[in-house]
């Protein structure tokens, strides 16, 4: 492992006269995530210029150590309400119950932006008394406020709240129209169908995507009709929307729309054509799917890849494996997905490769490294395999218990299934579950 690099400059860094300084070393901080950092970002809630002490409060938020919950709850106080709203998104961020009252409070500030933001970061906590002063803001005279209550309420385990939600479709803001119609599609809301296909079919063109895509998480087949329809709209956000809600509520005519659209003109539409035939579709589709492999759009590349390891379609593996040295990072990250996905033994070699290179580990947006663990993990023999474990474990060494013990970054069609989210160290004990060999004496 790694020696710890020293943050004493950069702490020091925190008391320049220059506020600009001690503002961008705060981010700094922050962004790396470093808890030994926490200590010195709490003394500086203190510091004199209000965008500091905002951006200082972010930052613990962002490190998420929950003993500085008490400091940031003090800091809730503060004169400045951009301070009181970066703060009240630390504390949601954090996520402790024990400052659920410390966010209530401020649910009647004289800020907007911090009601807003106190009303998110209560959704988190999920306390008694939060669920009742959050039905109280679903009243509020800022519509952003009533939307991030719907939004906060809306991740409630209780059947009742879908109820009291429901009314909330005829707000005279859009904004938390379409929030209420995100959450009751994810709440699975069947008493929202009816108001969903009156939307879905509405003259509202900003209503209407957050309507479709709430009937495919439904998953009501009265919704087929109205979707079908919507997949021949002019507007290809409307079509989009429509193509992947008929692939995900698995409706009966969602292949021959998906078909139908993998020649869109519009790249975003053959993309959802194609995760709608993941879903929907039929080893017969395989032409299709290679067809879009050639793609010059990444999106629709992509999303046939996905849709190529769903249905298992494993003599479609050596033109997927091409798909490793794409220029693209989600391209690649999606061939790395599908070939452990299928099993792919020829991908060993490249997939170690990537697991070794600099590359692989140092940008954390394209989550190349993870999904590599995970797929070399499912290529993984009943009988040892020398070489894949001794790359595993070498990169396993070159991690620290807190980058293990993060969430990993896994593609969207390993996540999107609602199944909880495991940590790196989870992939790598999946991949190595014996543990490394030790030679004794």
């Amino acid at each position: 492992m790694p020696a710890e690099e020293d943050l004493t400059p950069m702490i020091r860094a925190l008391s320049d006269p220059d506020p600009a300084v001690r503002r961008t070393v705060a981010r700094l901080l922050g962004a790396r995530g470093d808890p030994r950092a926490a200590g010195a970002l709490t003394a500086c809630l203190s510091d004199p210029e209000p965008a500091v002490r905002a951006r200082v409060a972010m930052s613990l938020g962002e490190i998420g150590r929950r003993e500085t919950r008490v400091p940031l709850e003090h800091a809730l106080e503060d004169a400045d309400p951009r301070v009181r709203e970066a703060v009240a998104w630390a504390i949601g961020r954090i996520g402790d119950p024990r400052s659920a009252d410390a966010l209530v409070h401020h649910l009647v500030d004289p800020a907007p932006g911090v009601r807003r933001t106190a009303a998110g970061g209560l959704g988190r906590m999920r306390t008694p008394a939060a669920a009742t002063a959050l039905r109280a803001a679903l009243s509020d005279r800022s519509d952003r406020v009533r939307r991030a209550a719907v939004l906060a309420l809306g991740g409630s385990e209780d059947p009742a709240i879908s109820e009291r939600l429901r009314p909330m479709f005829e707000d005279a803001a859009r904004r938390v129209r379409v929030a209420t119609a995100i959450v009751m599609g994810l709440r699975r809301d069947r008493a929202s169908v009816p108001i969903l296909l009156d939307r879905a079919d509405g003259p509202d063109p900003g209503e209407r995507p957050a309507a479709l895509v709430a009937l495919g998480r439904i998953g009501d087949l009265r919704a087929e009709g109205a979707l079908v329809r919507a997949a021949e709209d002019r507007a290809h956000p409307i079509r989009v929307c429509a193509v992947h809600a008929l692939g995900q509520m698995r409706a009966p005519r969602a292949r021959e729309t998906a078909l139908r659209h993998t020649s869109d003109p519009a790249s975003a539409v053959r993309g959802a054509a194609a995760i709608c035939l993941g879903e929907v579709g039929t080893p017969v589709d395989l032409s299709v799917l290679l067809g879009l492999l050639e793609d010059r759009h990444p999106w629709p590349r992509s999303a046939a890849i996905y849709a190529i390891g769903r249905l298992g379609l494993v003599e479609a593996t050596p033109r997927v494996r091409e798909e490793l040295a794409h220029p693209v990072a989600d391209v690649r990250l999606a061939a790395i997905w599908a070939l452990g996905r299928l099993r792919d033994d020829a991908s060993r070699a490249e997939l170690v490769r990537l697991l070794e290179s600099d590359a692989g580990h140092s940008d954390p947006k394209d989550r190349i490294f993870d999904a590599v663990v995970q797929a070399l993990g499912r290529l993984r023999r009943p009988e040892d395999d020398p070489f894949v474990d001794e790359a595993l474990w070498g990169a396993r060494s070159r991690l620290s218990d807190d980058e293990l013990d993060r969430i990993a970054r896994l593609p969207l069609a390993e996540v999107a299934r609602g199944a909880p989210s495991p940590t790196l160290r989870d992939l790598f004990d999946l991949a190595l579950p014996d543990g490394p060999d030790v030679e004794v004496g």
